[in-house]
């Protein structure tokens, strides 16, 4: 199994009440995978990567104040949030470090240069990506996205960069609004899928269109933004992905590349994420 990234403060502290993103998600994942690395917050440096100076400090100052603060519409920022925060995008680096899993919240896929957006502070994938890009060498790498939101943050910070290939695979029309068909460039592929589907739609799109993109871009690292929220009973998502659907998406994965990283982002129920988790950490293992 690859190695799991995670921290106990992910249970436990960024408290956000009855929100969707709270620390019950990774409580029940943690319990279920009690055997990991426990994950380094990462420096104002490494943030500062993907992220401005001055946002990461807006974020340092509102959790700082202590009183729970909306940053967007969807983000809370509490007292923790910002060591809660740096705590995810270091352990984001360390799964690329150690071809690892990063079990972690809040989730930061829709994270921009200078905004939190969607429950996501910091982009802990596209961090991560470009610490490989810096410190490992690493000169081509893909971003596969299967959160069933488009991964609009990442998108936006890689639309540019002709060595990192992104693909999202996503339910569309759908929040954040981004992603539809048409949408791409040379190295930016966006899939979208109507609400409703399930295994067989996503299995179809992954073997005809995600696959052969990633095999002909030939990347060094593939990471993951492992969204759950995809799975039939999520409270936020309207698609119907089974076990068996988040195993085969891992298993696909497996063999894509050299060095494999995932970063998990969102997955609301908190009774299956464990499940989910499991099952693509089984199909990975393939």
């Amino acid at each position: 199994m690859l190695p799991l990234i995670s921290h106990s403060s992910f249970g436990r502290l960024h408290p956000t009440g009855s929100h969707p993103e709270r620390p019950e998600r990774l409580a029940g994942v943690l319990e279920a995978f009690p055997d990991f690395v426990e994950a380094r917050p990462a420096t104002l440096s490494e943030l500062e990567l993907v992220h401005d100076a001055d946002y990461i400090e807006r974020v340092r100052s509102a959790s700082e104040r202590g009183e729970p603060v909306l940053l967007d519409p969807d983000t809370i920022c509490t007292a923790s949030s910002f060591e809660v925060a740096r705590l995810a995008a270091g352990a984001a680096i360390q799964a690329v470090e150690q071809s690892g899993f990063a079990l972690v919240r809040p989730p930061g896929h829709h994270a921009l240069r200078n905004r939190s957006m969607g429950f996501c502070l910091f982009n802990n994938i596209a961090v991560a990506a470009r610490f490989a890009q810096r410190e490992l060498g690493i000169d081509r790498l893909a971003i596969l996205d299967w959160d069933v939101h488009h991964g609009n943050g990442t998108q936006d910070e890689f639309w540019d960069d002709e060595g990192v290939l992104f693909i999202s695979i996503h339910q569309w029309p759908f929040y954040p609004g981004s992603g539809g068909p048409g949408e791409g460039n040379a190295t930016t592929l966006n899939v979208p899928l109507a609400a409703g589907a399930g295994d067989d739609e996503y299995l179809e799109r992954l073997e005809e269109v995600v696959e052969p993109a990633i095999r002909a871009f030939e990347p060094e690292l593939l990471l993951v933004s492992a969204g759950f929220d995809a799975a039939a009973g999520d409270p936020i998502g309207g698609m119907s992905l089974s076990e068996a659907g988040f195993r085969e998406l891992g298993r696909h994965a497996s063999g894509l590349a050299e060095r494999l990283a995932l970063v998990l982002e969102g997955g609301y129920d908190v009774e299956s994420l464990p499940l989910l988790v499991g099952a693509s950490l089984e199909g990975l293992s393939r």
